[in-house]
C-alpha cells in the first residue's frame, strides 16, 4: 500500500507540474505574464483605440473623427504600415459622459491599444486620464482642449487641438477687432465650456468688459429664462462656449428676444446642426471660434475627395486632427523603435517639424501645440464658412 501511494502522488505531481507550466506558457504566449491586454506582440498589428462620441448630443462629430483616423490608417497600412506592422484602430463610444468614457477606456486598455488619438469632450477625457496613465498608454488628444487637461500634468497626455486659453485669446482679439463694448459670456458648466467662459472673463477687464455671466444646464429644450437674465446686462456681444445643442436653442431664442447684437460660439458648436437648430435665419452671421475645418485649410481638395470616396460623406469638425492623431502616433513609433509607452512619450517630446493640417509641429514642455491656430469662422446663407484668420 506505501509503495503504491507513492507511485500515485508521484504521479499527480509531475502532471500538476506540467499543467502549471502550460498555463504559465500559454500566460505567456497572451501577454497577460507583463500585465499587457489582448494584443502585446511585437510582431500583430499597432492597436490604436479612439474614444469619440458615438451617442448623445455630440453625437455628429464621433463619424467625423472616426472616419478621419481611419482615413490614416489605411494611408499608413498602404505604404507598409510602421516598421512593417499594420496599424488597427480600435474605437469606443465617450458620448460626452463621464461614466461611458471611463468604461470605454477600460475597454480600449484591456483590448492592448499601445497609443489613445480619441478624446472629444473634455469632461469626458479628464476621468479617462489616470486610466490610460496606469496602463502607460500614451495619449494624443485631437478635440478635447480644456485648460483642466494640461493642469493635470500627466506626462502621457498631448493636445493636437489648441488649448482652451489660446481659444479664450482669439475670442477676445475678435471682440476687440469689431468693437465690442459690452461682452455677456454663456456656459453649460461643463469642463471645457466654464473653462473657456473663466478664461474669458479674466481678459475682460478693461474695453470690451464683461457685461454679465449665465450658466445653463445642458439638455433642456427652454433657454428663455438665461436668455433674459444674460440680456438685463444690455450686451453688445454674447459668446457661448457650450455645446451645439444648446447653443442652436439659445441663438433662437436669443433673436426671438429681439437681441440684435452679435453672438460667437466656441468650437464645440462648430457644426451644421447648430445651423439647423436655430433656422438659418437666426443663425446668419453668427461667429464662431475654431480651428481648422476641412473647408478651411488651403489645398486640402484632394483629401477631401479622398474622404468622401472612402465614407460617402463629406468630412466635417475634427476629421482632420483626427487624421493627425494618427499620423503623430506613427512617426512617434517609427522614431522610438517601438510601442513602449516611454520611449513614445520621448519621441513624441522630440518631434520637431512634422507637417500637420495645423502646421509644423513641436509640442511645448506642456505638450500642447506652440500656436493654438484659432480662426474666426461665420454662418453665411446657412453655411458655416472662414471669415477671420487673425494673422
Amino acid at each position: 500500500m506505501t509503495a503504491y501511494l507513492t507511485r500515485r502522488l508521484s504521479r499527480v505531481a509531475l502532471v500538476g507540474g506540467a499543467a502549471v507550466a502550460a498555463m504559465m506558457l500559454s500566460a505567456c504566449g497572451n501577454g497577460l505574464a507583463s500585465g499587457g491586454g489582448e494584443q502585446s506582440s511585437d510582431k500583430g498589428p499597432i492597436v490604436l483605440g479612439m474614444l469619440t462620441p458615438l451617442s448623445g448630443s455630440s453625437s455628429a462629430i464621433g463619424p467625423y473623427m472616426k472616419n478621419g483616423a481611419q482615413l490614416a490608417v489605411d494611408e499608413i497600412n498602404g505604404k507598409g504600415g510602421v516598421d512593417g506592422r499594420k496599424l488597427e484602430l480600435k474605437v469606443e463610444d465617450e458620448a460626452c459622459d463621464a461614466k461611458s468614457a471611463t468604461a470605454g477606456a477600460n475597454k480600449l486598455v484591456t483590448a492592448g491599444v499601445k497609443i489613445s488619438v480619441g478624446g472629444y469632450c473634455s469632461g469626458a477625457t479628464l476621468p479617462t486620464l489616470p486610466i490610460f496613465e496606469k496602463a502607460d498608454v500614451p495619449m494624443l488628444i485631437p478635440a478635447a482642449n480644456s485648460n483642466e487637461l494640461v493642469k493635470q500634468h500627466k506626462k502621457n497626455v498631448f493636445l493636437i487641438n489648441g488649448t482652451g486659453a489660446q481659444q479664450s485669446d482669439a475670442a477676445f482679439k475678435f471682440m476687440k477687432k469689431v468693437g465690442a463694448t459690452k461682452v455677456a459670456l454663456m456656459d453649460d458648466n461643463t469642463s471645457y465650456s466654464k473653462d473657456i467662459a473663466d478664461t474669458t472673463a479674466k481678459l475682460l477687464t478693461g474695453s470690451p468688459a464683461l457685461a454679465g455671466r449665465e450658466s445653463v444646464t445642458a439638455g433642456e429644450s427652454d433657454y428663455s429664462a438665461n436668455v433674459n437674465a444674460i440680456l438685463k446686462g444690455q450686451p453688445d456681444f454674447i459668446y457661448w462656449t457650450g455645446y451645439y445643442q444648446e447653443g442652436g436653442l439659445i441663438i433662437r431664442q436669443l433673436r426671438q428676444a429681439g437681441y440684435t447684437g452679435k453672438v460667437m460660439v466656441a468650437d464645440g458648436s462648430v457644426d451644421q446642426k447648430l445651423v439647423d437648430i436655430a433656422g438659418s435665419e437666426a443663425a446668419e452671421g453668427v461667429f464662431a471660434t475654431m480651428t481648422q475645418t476641412p473647408e478651411t485649410i488651403q489645398g486640402a481638395d484632394k483629401w477631401i475627395a479622398d474622404y468622401k470616396s472612402k465614407f460617402g460623406a463629406a468630412p466635417g469638425p475634427y476629421s482632420t486632427q483626427a487624421y493627425d492623431a494618427v499620423r503623430v502616433a506613427a512617426e512617434a513609433v517609427k522614431q522610438a523603435g517601438s510601442t513602449d509607452g516611454d520611449a513614445v512619450i520621448k519621441a513624441l517630446e522630440g518631434i520637431d517639424g512634422l507637417q500637420l493640417f495645423s502646421g509644423p509641429l513641436k509640442f511645448t514642455p506642456d505638450h500642447t501645440l506652440s500656436s493654438g491656430g484659432f480662426q474666426i469662422l461665420t454662418v453665411e446663407k446657412g453655411k458655416i464658412v472662414l471669415k477671420d484668420t487673425l494673422q
